[in-house]
């Protein structure tokens, strides 16, 4: 039997924020994958290692964690005013699924990078040295998200003294801000579904939770740690390693999904994995961050764990912070609450490997909530460049 030689794809690996994955330019990837469908996802998956039923993908490029089973694909920008389309895809680890749902906020601090370095952005508007901005129009959720990219002698600044907790070396600071990050009315309805600021879901054989249902940046449903039988300062293992545990925040989160109105049957979660997101807030305390540094209750405003595709963040996926900042700024949300109430235009919060500040400026308008902008600062850096390569029968 003869076997046709593999295919090579022009890539790039890089890592956004505290997560990395595999970057494609649209028209690199084979003409069959350059529009939605089987073909594209085939390639993607089989590009990170997925279905893998070890939840390993040692035959790919992904990491076996939500954070590291990641791709994205850009393109000079269909959209008015702006620079580069940008579309995400979350690849399951142990499911032939690749969901399109939502944005990846960490990653998007190295979308700028991308499309500077590989001829996305208007030489004119590169700057010698300096900041670069780059408008990006995040496909996935229809937004607009600014990044400032710093620059030196005509290239991208991937090295600095800028820290971020959960990536372990300091590196050039990316500030990146999301406008209108709230959803439109679109899917599940504007930024509070169900009209609420605080609803009471009810979760048959599991409990009754008071919760947060937002759509902003991700959609996202915010518990009270207490209320769950946590105190917010858990790491990982803590849950992770509790099959139990984690079969229950997927039972919560698909009852929250149906509530806001993301899926019509609880059964309809299992193709979005993506989203919404669950996780749950505390008020400050202190605790030992995941790399050993010591997080005191006076260093943070609030306390939040996330869940991402079935299993908790090492640290704070990009969108969710967003919807942490949103959600801060808005009186008698869960997250405001726990951060001890009132009005507030930013909050710092602490994750399972130490803090994160994250800005947002709410107003109200004709009754409804409405914010502007959410700003935070990533860092990005490129890890490898070339080619990745798929068997021939991936393109089949």
């Amino acid at each position: 039997m003869r076997f046709a030689p593999q295919v090579k794809i022009p890539a790039t690996y890089m890592r956004g924020g505290t997560s990395k994955g595999v970057f494609f330019k649209l028209d690199d990837l084979p003409a069959a994958a350059q529009q939605p469908g089987k073909i594209r996802d085939q390639i993607l998956l089989r590009v990170i290692g997925s279905p893998d039923p070890y939840a390993k993908q040692i035959d790919g490029m992904g990491g076996a964690s939500s954070s590291t089973s990641k791709t994205v694909i850009l393109a000079k920008s269909t959209q008015p005013d702006h620079d580069v389309d940008y579309l995400f895809g979350q690849v399951s680890i142990d499911q032939p699924f690749v969901d399109w749902s939502g944005n990846c906020g960490n990653l998007t601090a190295a979308v700028g990078a991308f499309a500077i370095s590989n001829g996305l952005v208007d030489a004119s508007k590169i700057p010698e040295n300096g900041i670069c901005t780059v408008r990006i129009w995040q496909k996935n959720i229809e937004k607009t998200i600014i990044a400032h990219v710093p620059m030196t002698h005509g290239q991208v600044q991937e090295t600095g003294d800028f820290e971020l907790d959960g990536v372990t070396f300091p590196a050039a600071e990316v500030q990146i801000e999301f406008l209108d990050p709230a959803d439109d009315g679109e899917e599940g309805g504007a930024m509070f579904p169900t009209g609420n600021v605080v609803d009471t879901l009810h979760v048959p054989d599991i409990g009754t939770f008071q919760a947060t249902f937002i759509n902003a940046g991700i959609p996202t449903i915010f518990l009270n740690a207490e209320e769950i039988g946590y105190t917010g300062t858990e790491l990982q293992d803590a849950i992770n390693g509790d099959a139990q545990a984690l079969a229950r925040f997927e039972t919560i989160r698909a009852y929250g999904a149906k509530q806001m109105g993301l899926i019509q049957e609880i059964a309809e979660v299992e193709k979005r994995q993506h989203t919404p997101k669950i996780a749950f807030v505390s008020a400050p305390k202190s605790y030992v961050s995941s790399s050993g540094k010591q997080i005191q209750a006076e260093d943070t405003d609030l306390l939040v764990r996330a869940l991402s595709m079935g299993k908790l963040h090492h640290a704070m996926m990009g969108t969710a912070a967003v919807a942490i900042g949103t959600a801060a700024a808005i009186p008698g949300t869960l997250v405001n609450l726990a951060a001890g109430g009132g009005e507030r235009e930013a909050v710092r919060f602490g994750h399972p490997s130490g803090t994160l500040r994250v800005g947002a400026q709410a107003v109200q308008e004709n009754g409804q909530w409405q914010v502007k902008k959410a700003v935070m600062s990533r860092s990005a850096r490129v890890l490898m460049e070339g080619w990745v390569r798929v068997p021939a029968e991936t393109l089949e």
